[in-house]
């Protein structure tokens, strides 16, 4: 059954190495110096492995920051072949460098790191699907989604990503933590977290929805029914 599929996708693979990548560990020193955060080890390791399961032509990751997470699908990608682009989206210039760096060290991986927020890069391909004139600003379709973004705004990013699946194709992300102690009705938090709740109950009516409590974190996916 269709709403099944999930749920073997999200199952670990004993077949990979569970140790981090070379790259992706010292990419995590990086982000230790610089104060910034990044998801667990079981996370990151859990989407890799759902990643090489479902084999995908492309991928899409946005908020890939300084490529933690990416390390971890450049290294798989690059001993497995039937990949056509692996788009990294990233809002920052400064990151985007570090990134095309990270992309350089794995020159036989079919990248592209694109500049912009989701928000934008969505508005701007649904201008681009009139007109055809030059190249998409970002993938029109994509058989894996990978969603990263600061809890309030996470769920307006899920929303303008998942028209992106192909149609067995599927977005993950991370559950936010519900926000904790008193706080007012506009905190951004608060109204992020409602958010989510909204596009968890919307969603549902269109796509398959599977959680995975790891380690540091619960994975989400979303396949379109």
């Amino acid at each position: 059954m269709r709403e099944e599929v999930l749920g073997a996708v999200l199952a670990a693979d004993k077949n990979l190495s569970r140790d981090e990548p070379e790259v992706a560990a010292n990419i995590g020193k990086q982000l230790e110096h610089m104060g910034l955060e990044t998801w667990s080890i079981s996370v990151r390791r859990r989407i890799r492995d759902a990643v090489a399961r479902l084999e995908p032509k492309t991928v899409i990751q946005t908020g890939a920051a300084i490529g933690h997470l990416s390390a971890w699908l450049l290294d798989h990608f690059e001993n497995s072949s039937g990949l056509e682009q692996f788009q990294l989206i990233e809002e920052g210039n400064r990151f985007g460098v570090i990134l095309t760096r990270l992309c350089q060290r794995y020159s036989s991986v079919p990248t592209k790191v694109v500049i912009g927020a989701p928000s934008l890069l969505t508005s701007e391909l649904k201008a681009w699907t009139i007109s055809r004139t030059g190249d998409s600003p970002i993938l029109e379709r994509a058989d894996v989604i990978i969603v990263d973004a600061p809890a309030e705004r996470l769920a307006g990013d899920i929303a303008l990503m998942l028209p992106l699946l192909t149609d067995n194709g599927v977005l993950f992300t991370t559950e936010p933590n519900a926000p904790s102690g008193d706080r007012e009705t506009d905190d951004p938090e608060v109204v992020g977290f409602n958010d989510w709740m909204e596009l968890i109950r919307e969603s549902n009516e269109t796509h398959h929805l599977a959680f995975a409590p790891l380690f540091g974190g619960t994975l989400v996916a979303w396949l379109p029914k």
